[in-house]
């Protein structure tokens, strides 16, 4: 029987952890995820995402958790890119309208900032940058986007952050009226996991021996 190796997956919201450990999960990878929920009585620091783009913060987190737990760790950085603001908010997402994160004040600042601009001017995506570190460096790392347009009211009550205003027009839905399967199978975060995946059996299969 392989030994079952624990992975950290570095996010605290049980959202985003479920979402990542559903899309990674596979029987023939002998895995028990973690989440920073998992060990919130540790009282870790955060890491300081000072990187200017999604690559860059996903690996300072993954380095930082890797290091503090001694685990294998999964770390993603992601966002919303929208056309018609220079491709804001970009990295800072997460904290559009400032501190704390907070999803509905980031949408509604999102929505004043497109006041005006026409539907077919507010094309946008997300853009997801996954990577996976141990305590000595970064072992594997991977990227998916999903294109989309901006919507002033919100639709559907699933998903999280900027899901109900982002209208993806192949699906004919927004991100936020998908079930989990429908969005796992198109998200930007979906596609990033699904690379890795395939990249983690590889250096599982490896670490076994």
């Amino acid at each position: 029987m392989p030994n079952v190796r624990e992975i950290l997956l570095a996010t605290s919201n049980p959202g985003k952890a479920r979402e990542m450990a559903e899309i990674l999960a596979d029987s023939r990878a002998p895995v028990r995820w973690r989440s920073l929920s998992d060990l919130a009585g540790r009282r870790w620091p955060e890491p300081q995402e000072t990187a200017d783009t999604f690559i860059g913060n996903a690996t300072i987190k993954a380095l930082h958790y890797a290091r503090l737990s001694g685990l294998w760790t999964i770390a993603d950085d992601s966002g919303l890119e929208v056309d018609a603001l220079g491709g804001e908010p970009g990295v800072c997402s997460a904290r559009y309208a400032g501190e704390p994160k907070d999803d509905r004040a980031n949408n509604a600042l999102l929505v004043r900032r497109l006041a005006g601009v026409p539907a077919e001017r507010r094309t946008a995506r997300f853009r997801c940058c996954v990577v996976l570190a141990d305590a000595d460096g970064v072992l594997a790392s991977a990227e998916g986007t999903v294109e989309g347009r901006i919507i002033d009211e919100p639709r559907g009550s699933g998903g999280f952050g900027y899901d109900p205003h982002f209208w993806i027009p192949a699906a004919g839905m927004t991100a936020a009226e998908m079930s989990p399967a429908q969005k796992h199978a198109i998200s930007h975060r979906g596609q990033a996991l699904r690379r890795l995946h395939d990249l983690l059996l590889a250096l599982l299969a490896a670490a076994q021996g």
